[in-house]
């Protein structure tokens, strides 16, 4: 990372929990002037109540308060969230509690009355120099990972690469991208890639699943809301538009959104504001526009299920993603990326049969029922090679029916062993897409012998074997 997160980049939420009105204001006002968004809560069980809504960096929470003490507060809150750091507050001169609560998590304690009150702005200003400190190693082991392997987008084939290529073009733009492709496909990937190999990566980045939103409730979810705004607004609380401020909202599965939030939706797009369910205040919010869709958005809006203008404000660059049956030389670098990840260290390989069921496979789910797949094998295989038999049958099946497939094909016309060691090799070689290291390696021959066979049933470029005859 080049730079320190700033404040725009990265703003410090700070709750503060205080039976106590004033010591809650006098807190609130430190906080605001250090450039914190603060939110208070008169008990322990407020809080946590509003940890559950409210994504918080920074708690500070008086030690004796009525129903719920401090200690007690501080014990359900790191556990229900281990990231936040919570600090005490005691006015009772009691060291030995705070050491407890120091024990049980608490970043560190501060006695009442602050005198002088920049006791207490020093001290918050501290607990916030550690947050940021563990949030910027967060993110930059995330960056780190992103670099490494895109997220598990990797594979040679011309789809994937082209999708890279794209990548590499829009990280550092604010452009709408819609990602395209079928379930399973890495769409999500795509729009992480994006967001963590470019210049606001530090930002946040907030994916709406809007096909698990509840219909009732997607309005609310994504503008905020004020108290009282309906039945059950016991508080007010920030969409997951204002959330994403200076950073990236991702819309998966945009085409599930009803017709009625793509209107709102559209609007928010050309204004650049929200405003919360229940409010008459407009929020500016300034936020990148990723989407992603397995449906056909073209069609759809010619049908009137997809807004056209929100269809034509999405979809400025289109990234599509290929299926895995339309890249089946990259399965077997995929799987090994996913094994090394599943089990590592412990050397774990697939069988040449086995890579052979891959191949052969249609894949419906696409390069997720690939991992679930190979997660399943390393679950209940104990050994270090994965055989066909360790795969889900009806991949196991895919290599039996592929082989049938040849027989039958070449039984009328081919019956010596030319002629279905040719069959054999030719199929082998148009999966692996002309790999021929791979080819060799799946058939167990060496190199210099698939070349001489090549040549011999001039199957592919014609190329002299190399001088070694080192077997693959």
């Amino acid at each position: 990372m080049t730079q320190n997160l700033t404040k725009d980049d990265f703003r410090i939420r700070l709750l503060i929990v205080d039976d106590e009105q004033t010591i809650r204001r006098l807190c609130i006002t430190v906080g605001e002037s250090l450039g914190f968004s603060c939110l208070e809560a008169e008990s322990g069980d407020a809080a946590l109540a509003l940890l559950e809504e409210q994504p918080v960096h920074m708690v500070l929470t008086d030690m004796v308060m009525p129903r719920m003490s401090g200690i007690e507060f501080l014990e359900q809150a790191k556990r229900t969230h281990p990231r936040i750091e919570v600090a005490v507050m005691t006015g009772h001169g009691s060291v030995e509690t705070a050491v407890q609560a120091m024990k049980l998590g608490a970043y560190d304690y501060i006695a009442k009355p602050f005198a002088p009150l920049d006791d207490l702005r020093l001290f918050l200003r501290r607990m916030a120099d550690k947050v940021r400190l563990v949030e910027e190693n967060l993110y930059l082991r995330e960056r780190s990972e992103t670099e490494t392997s895109l997220h598990g987008i990797i594979g040679n084939s011309t789809g994937i690469q082209n999708v890279l290529r794209l990548i590499s073009r829009l990280k550092d733009t604010r452009t709408p991208v819609l990602i395209s492709g079928e379930s399973g496909t890495g769409k999500e990937l795509v729009a992480r890639a994006l967001h963590f190999r470019g210049t606001m990566a530090s930002r946040p980045f907030v994916a709406v699943d809007c096909g698990s939103l509840v219909p009732t409730l997607i309005e609310s979810e994504l503008f905020g809301y004020e108290k009282g705004a309906f039945t059950g607004a016991l508080r007010s609380k920030q969409g997951l538009l204002q959330f994403a401020d200076t950073g990236t909202i991702f819309f998966d599965e945009v085409g599930e959104l009803p017709l009625e939030m793509q209107a709102k939706l559209l609007r928010f797009l050309q204004e650049k504001e929200v405003r919360p369910v229940g409010s008459n205040q407009r929020v500016k919010v300034d936020v990148r526009i990723m989407a992603a869709t397995n449906r056909d958005l073209d069609a759809e809006y010619k049908k009137g299920t997809f807004r056209k203008d929100l269809f034509f404000r999405l979809n400025v660059v289109t990234i599509s993603l290929p299926p895995l049956r339309e890249r089946r030389s990259d399965i077997p670098i995929l799987a090994a990326w996913f094994l090394d990840r599943l089990a590592p260290g412990r050397g774990v390989q697939l069988s040449g049969n086995a890579i052979k069921a891959l191949l052969a496979y249609d894949w419906p789910g696409n390069v997720r029922e690939l991992e679930n797949c190979l997660e399943r094998a390393v679950a209940l295989g104990d050994q270090s090679i994965i055989e066909v038999n360790d795969l889900p049958p009806a991949i196991a099946r895919a290599e039996v029916q592929a082989e049938a497939s040849d027989a039958q094909e070449f039984s009328g016309r081919a019956t010596d062993l030319e002629d279905i060691e040719r069959a054999t090799i030719e199929r082998v070689f148009s999966q692996v897409k002309g790999d021929k290291a791979l080819a060799g390696k799946m058939l167990g021959i060496s190199r210099a012998t698939l070349y001489r066979k090549l040549k011999r049933y001039h199957i592919g470029a014609r190329e002299e074997p190399p001088p070694s005859t080192t077997l693959q």
